[in-house]
């Protein structure tokens, strides 16, 4: 049974992208929540998954959603 909490590389493989993709949009608010145990960064599952769902568009022009304020 896979864990519900993920590594940047285990996540990165599950929404089909790169560790340093992810580690951008972490930098900028563009991902999901993520935990920090010291230095180690972890995903849950249920982020990524309502995150690749809010991010379904039609079309290429749709803007995405605004980033998350921290705090809001």
């Amino acid at each position: 049974m896979p864990s519900d909490y993920m590594t940047p590389k285990e996540a990165a493989d599950y929404v089909r992208s790169s560790p340093s993709t992810l580690a951008k949009r972490r930098i900028t608010g563009q991902l999901p929540n993520f935990s920090r145990i010291g230095k180690a960064i972890r995903y849950r599952r249920a982020d990524l998954d309502a995150w690749m769902t809010g991010n379904v568009r039609r079309s290429t022009s749709e803007l995405p959603p605004a980033p998350a304020q921290v705090g809001a």
